[in-house]
């Protein structure tokens, strides 16, 4: 299988905007017209779509936040396998692809992300990756995660 992450750019911008979770999974995780907007509003976002042999099948929303002194944080901020293209094994595919992409652009780095505490499916997904709860909680009060570079592979 052939994974592709690539930049939402105009030759891919309906495709993106038509991907969507299942009905049960909307409360967990912004449209992806709302991640685009985002994106245009802070230039740290990095929107991406995540191809498996050539169809699009998720999107993927990263990038490197600056923190006070030099510090900063690597974060996957979004991350959603469209709902017709679920329960075929592509979350934990695309996940290690996306992994290995964040380590490629920023070089080695603890990745961050956020969720709600209830959304099991990728509480599982995101643990079975060596992610752990740090104690902080996200502006939105979603549980934050961090995944230790030292502890990769």
């Amino acid at each position: 299988m052939k994974i592709e992450i690539l930049n939402v750019t105009a030759d891919n911008l309906q495709a993106v905007l038509a991907l969507h979770v299942a009905p049960n999974q909307v409360s967990y995780i912004e449209n992806t017209a709302e991640c685009l907007e985002e994106a245009e509003e802070c230039s740290f976002y990095q929107p991406a779509g995540l191809y498996a042999d050539h169809t699009l099948v998720g999107f993927a929303m990263y990038g490197w936040f600056p923190g006070e002194g030099n510090a900063g944080r690597v974060w996957l901020d979004r991350f959603l396998i469209d709902e017709h293209h679920q329960g075929q094994g592509l979350g934990t595919i695309m996940l290690t692809a996306l992994i290995d992409h964040l380590h490629h652009v920023y070089g080695p780095a603890d990745i961050y992300l956020s969720l709600f505490e209830d959304n099991q499916g990728a509480l599982y997904l995101y643990e079975k990756f060596g992610f752990r709860f740090n104690g902080e909680l996200d502006i939105n009060g979603e549980k934050v995660m961090v995944r230790s570079y030292s502890g990769n592979k």
